[in-house]
């Protein structure tokens, strides 16, 4: 079931047929807005992520780095076409697709590691250190490249930039995970079903 690092670097017609599929997701959710969820804190999570954690559960490592590789380009394209007051973060191509493609990373060996116990608790687990290593990545990236420029759009101190950082960590972060996980659970065990 799970392809490893290693051996054959070519995708099967079904490896392919599930990164398009998936890639269409990505677009389509981004697209509609529907890969925005409204919170009552006045923010929103995101969901955009969930194609590359499901690709990479079932299909391995290669699918899902070709899935988080859309997902941000796609990142890139929504910040040129469709700014808001951070999309300068996105035009920045190491931020708009490193965090992307590490959530690959962090969710194939979380998978990995409890596989062999509890299906729905390994999927669960894999899909919030997915989560997280994409929130994370890329408020940590932003950070290093846009620490003067952050304090200034967002009209604070630069004393104050860490403080906002962890506010969007904790607001979208922590949500987006368990919302990532009670999605991802049940799709990715109906899709093993559907493989067997």
């Amino acid at each position: 079931m799970e392809r490893e690092f290693k051996g054959s670097s070519r995708l099967s017609t079904r490896q392919m047929a599930v990164v398009g599929m998936l890639s269409g997701i990505t677009f389509f959710m981004g697209l509609t807005r529907l890969g925005f969820i409204p919170l009552p804190t006045g923010v929103n999570a995101t969901i955009m992520h969930l194609p590359v954690i499901i690709g990479t559960i079932i299909e391995g490592p290669l699918v899902g780095s070709i899935i988080g590789l859309a997902f941000g380009l796609f990142s890139m394209y929504q910040a040129f076409t469709a700014p808001s007051l951070l999309s300068f973060w996105f035009w920045n191509p190491i931020i708009a697709l490193v965090p992307r493609v590490l959530i690959v990373l962090s969710t194939y060996y979380v998978y990995k590691l409890f596989k062999g116990r509890y299906k729905s608790f390994s999927i669960g687990a894999a899909s919030v250190a997915g989560t997280l290593t994409n929130t994370i990545g890329v408020l940590l990236l932003s950070y290093f490249f846009y620490f003067e420029k952050i304090a200034e759009v967002t009209n604070t101190s630069a004393s104050a930039v860490p403080k906002f950082m962890l506010t969007i960590a904790l607001t979208n972060g922590i949500p987006e995970a368990a919302i990532s996980a009670l999605i991802s659970i049940p799709v990715v065990l109906a899709l093993l079903k559907i493989r067997r």
